[in-house]
């Protein structure tokens, strides 16, 4: 296969993590080491810094700051969230996506996002296949919600399970102090998919964990919520700490922060959620005439590149990078996926995972793993989940404070 010579173009989308812009550093360092690249740009909020031609030189960036991002949370580009609709219904997006790619040579194409951002790939590779363009176009797998299908864990997740699992011991230690009756309700991530929340069984993997755990996999009843907390109430003394995955809904299928108010949908329609604790908490106060505290974890499980991983770090960086290689080798309509290698230490292999599968699919906690009297996950869980979290990593410091990277974000202007 003759070589593709063109420039790169790399976007991020979606909720971002505290290892999105490893992803991001593993593209931009990979990139920059081949001949047939001819310039590497960064797309600055996704797909509208496509559509607005907001466009930036990497190559005009100093090494080490692109280092740096292996240890910067957030999305060092900056995120979005917006649905391409079908090219079918109105190609408008489509034709300027490939006036830009056009104008900028752009021959290579990395997306780092979760389900929706691969479904923008899978959409932007079909339109341009139709327009005989050539454009080899990767997906860089990215979210805390651990959801995406075809791979057996998502980059972002690990650094969050870590931080979840850290928090909750921490709030169990301090939920303790006082010997007098108090219910703890904490709220966690996770819309469809209870990955996140049930990270906080790895507390009790170290006696220090939540007495009950509630994911969206299975139908959350505030009635046997209620009975659940007298019955851990009665056996300690008063004290209860339970972990909710944000996401929980009703037997109608309801969600349970919609009880006090209705909710608000982004630009692909998901509801925005929060406040479930809030709400479980009022009701506990009410029914059950005891002192509560709900707590929400929010932005900082996703952003606490402190507690980051090593090992959701490196293989953040290496989904990146392994993006460019298969690019380069010819591949195209694929995202990168791991596959866990069976054997007593955890090791992963990288493979390539076809955009039509995984784009606007959700994989969820299986079943079988939750135990069913909610007290938390089985041993098959924390077997899965474990090796996630292992390693601190590299987190550069100064004056004490995190050193971050500092992008200088020249404007691109075009193919020379």
């Amino acid at each position: 296969m003759s070589a593709l010579k063109g420039a790169v173009l790399f976007g991020q989308s979606g909720g971002p993590t505290s290892v999105i812009n490893a992803s991001a550093a593993g593209v931009f360092l990979e990139a920059l080491k081949h001949e047939e690249i001819t310039a590497v740009y960064g797309a600055e909020h996704g797909i509208k810094g496509i559509l607005e031609e907001k466009l930036v030189d990497i190559g005009q960036e100093d090494r080490h700051e692109l280092e740096l991002l292996k240890s910067t949370p957030s999305s060092a580009l900056g995120s979005v969230r917006y649905k391409l609709k079908k090219a079918e219904e109105n190609e408008t997006d489509y034709k300027r996506i490939l006036e830009v790619f056009t104008k900028y040579n752009i021959r290579y194409f990395f997306y780092n996002g979760g389900n929706d951002s691969m479904d923008t790939c899978n959409k932007i590779s079909k339109y341009l296949q139709s327009k005989n363009y050539e454009c080899r176009i990767i997906g860089v797998p990215k979210t805390v919600d651990n959801d995406l299908m075809g791979t057996d864990h998502c980059p972002g997740y690990g650094s969050a399970a870590k931080y979840v699992a850290t928090t909750m011991m921490e709030l169990y230690l301090d939920t303790h102090v006082y010997n007098t009756p108090m219910v703890t309700v904490v709220e966690i991530m996770g819309r469809n998919a209870g990955w996140l929340a049930a990270a906080a069984a790895l507390a009790n993997y170290k006696g220090l964990g939540p007495d009950l755990i509630y994911l969206p996999e299975r139908v959350f009843s505030v009635e046997g919520f209620l009975e659940d907390i007298k019955r851990v109430a009665a056996r300690k003394n008063g004290k209860v700490l339970a972990a909710i995955s944000e996401g929980i809904k009703d037997e109608r299928g309801r969600y349970i922060s919609e009880y006090n108010s209705d909710l608000a949908r982004d630009s692909f329609g998901h509801a925005q959620l929060g406040g479930a604790a809030a709400v479980l908490g009022g009701i506990i106060s009410d029914q059950l005439n005891v002192k509560v505290r709900p707590i929400e974890f929010s932005l900082m499980q996703r952003c606490a590149a402190h507690i980051a991983s090593a090992t959701d770090r490196e293989e953040a960086f290496m989904a990146g990078a392994m993006a460019v290689r298969y690019a380069l080798a010819g591949n195209t309509d694929k995202m990168v996926g791991f596959a866990r290698v069976a054997g007593p230490k955890y090791k992963i292999e990288y493979q390539l995972v076809d955009l039509a599968v995984t784009a606007n699919a959700e994989k969820k906690v299986p079943l079988a793993w939750i135990n069913p009297d909610n007290s938390g996950l089985t041993d098959d869980f924390i077997a899965y989940a474990l090796p996630l979290i292992q390693g601190e990593g590299e987190y550069p410091t100064e004056d004490g404070l995190p050193r971050f990277a500092r992008l200088k974000k020249i404007r691109a202007k075009g193919d020379k």
